[in-house]
């Protein structure tokens, strides 16, 4: 089975990138970083999620990531579906911080759980089919709404919504164009999905 091994974010700014993300997230060897001048422009058509196990690590990443010079898009909020935030890293990537536990049961583990990649696609469809033939398995699939393909445990998850309906779900403009300034690690050959997401063989794959 296909799995992602690394993502790799491009940023003009190494350096300034690496200070924020060891500082906020800690994510170390699990999110790498490359120098990318590539034009890019609003909405780059992807999150990246944070799950953690209670309320408490959704609060101490996000004030974290707000310290470290992250844009607040929507602060911590409790819904019927748990606690979750958005903000926007200063490379640029937007980021969702979540958790489906209505309230803390005990002290916050300071663990992250999961990442989850979510990709904005403009056919679900074809880049459901896409992805199946390219060796990842479906593992939850709402129709045109929401994908979720199989992860190993430690392993980066990746899903997918419509672009314009994950844009809403995180409350940003669904506009923007150029780089995506994302590249995926799997154990694959490269290849490139049907909206320009890059694959590449991760150093570690297999």
């Amino acid at each position: 089975m296909t799995s992602i091994k690394t993502i790799t974010l491009e940023t003009a700014d190494i350096a300034a990138a690496r200070t924020f993300y060891d500082t906020a997230f800690g994510l170390g060897d699990r999110l790498a970083l490359r120098e990318s001048e590539a034009p890019t422009s609003g909405f780059r058509g992807f999150t990246l999620s944070l799950i953690v196990s209670q309320p408490a690590g959704v609060h101490r990443l996000y004030d974290a990531a707000m310290d470290a010079g992250a844009e607040s898009i929507k602060p911590v909020t409790k819904s019927m579906w748990g606690h979750g935030s958005v903000l926007r890293a200063p490379d640029g990537t937007v980021w969702q911080v979540a958790t489906s536990a209505k309230k803390d049961t005990g002290p916050d583990s300071g663990e992250i759980d999961d990442i989850v990649l979510l990709l904005g696609v403009s056919d679900m469809k074809a880049s459901k089919q896409f992805y199946v033939d390219h060796g990842l398995a479906v593992e939850k699939s709402y129709g045109s709404k929401y994908i979720e393909f199989a992860s190993r445990p430690g392993e980066v998850t990746l899903a997918m919504y419509k672009r314009k309906g994950l844009a809403k779900t995180v409350g940003v403009d669904a506009e923007g164009g150029g780089s995506h300034r994302l590249v995926v690690g799997g154990d694959t050959e490269p290849f490139a999905d049907p909206d320009g997401f890059e694959w590449e063989t991760a150093a570690n794959a297999g």
